[in-house]
C-alpha cells in the first residue's frame, strides 16, 4: 500500500493544485519511483490511498498497467483518515497476508529487495529506521536486538521512513473497511509495550519530502 492521502500543508503553495505524490524530483513523481521498484519486485497489486486532490492521482496513475502493476485506489473522505485510519479503510483489499506500507512523499534509493519480506510469529509490524536527519534530530524511535524500542533516555534514536511491513493483526482492533481517523503512532507505542514491532535501520539515501526546501535539495543531485 501507498500512502497518497496527506495534504502537504507544508508543501504550500505546491500541493494547492497538485497531490505531494505527484510532485516531480529529478523529472519524475515521487510516487513513480516507488510504482517500478515495486514491479521490479514481482510485486503485482498495489492499493493507493488519496482525499487532497485525488482524482489527479487517478488520472495520472490509471489501472497502473504502464507499471506493470494493477492498482487498486482506496478514496478517503476530505481530509483523509490519517496514517492507520487509512490502512484500516483498504483493510478488505490488502488480504489477510502482511503487506508493504510505503509513504507516497517519500525519496530513497533504497532497493526494494531490502524491504522485509516475512514477519515472525507474535511480530505485527517491521518498521525501516534511518539515521536523523537535521529536521527530526531527536528520532522517532530507538532500536535494540532489531526489535522497536521507545526514544527515551540515552538511547541512541533513529527516524521512522515511512516504509514497513504491516501484519493485518496490528489493526485488530478495529473494523476491516471502516472510515475512522486513527494516527498510526499509537498503535505501535502499544506494539512496541508488547514487544511485537521489529525494526532495521537502512542507509540508503533517504529523504522525508516535506517543504519545498528539501524538495528542491534533491534535484541537485545528478
Amino acid at each position: 500500500m501507498i500512502l497518497a492521502a496527506g495534504r502537504g500543508e507544508r508543501m504550500r503553495p505546491l500541493t494547492d493544485t497538485t497531490p505531494k505524490p505527484l510532485l516531480r524530483v529529478r523529472g519524475k513523481p515521487l510516487i513513480e519511483y516507488h510504482l517500478e521498484k515495486l514491479a521490479a519486485q514481482g510485486i503485482k497489486q498495489v492499493v493507493i490511498n488519496h482525499a487532497w486532490l485525488g482524482e489527479q492521482l487517478v488520472q495520472a496513475l490509471g489501472n497502473g498497467k504502464q507499471f506493470g502493476l494493477e492498482i487498486l485506489f482506496s478514496p478517503e473522505p476530505e481530509g483523509g483518515l490519517e496514517t492507520a485510519g487509512g490502512i484500516i479503510r483498504a483493510l478488505p483489499m490488502l488480504g489477510d497476508e502482511p503487506f508493504w506500507v510505503i509513504n507516497g512523499d517519500i525519496f530513497t534509493t533504497l532497493d526494494f529487495s531490502a524491504l522485509p519480506r516475512e514477519l515472525p510469529a507474535g511480530i505485527v509490524a517491521h518498521l525501516l529506521l534511518a539515521n536523523n536527519p537535521p529536521h527530526n534530530a531527536h528520532g522517532d524511535f530507538a532500536v535494540q536486538s532489531g526489535m522497536l524500542q521507545a526514544a527515551t533516555g540515552s538511547k541512541q534514536t533513529y527516524t521512522y521512513t515511512g516504509m514497513g511491513l504491516f501484519s493485518p493483526q496490528l489493526f485488530s482492533d478495529y473494523q476491516s473497511g471502516s472510515e475512522q481517523f486513527i494516527r498510526l503512532r499509537p498503535l505501535l507505542d502499544s506494539g512496541i509495550e508488547n514487544e511485537q514491532i521489529a525494526a532495521s535501520i537502512i542507509s540508503a539515501e533517504w529523504t522525508d519530502v516535506g517543504t519545498p526546501k528539501r524538495l528542491a535539495q534533491l534535484q541537485e543531485y545528478p
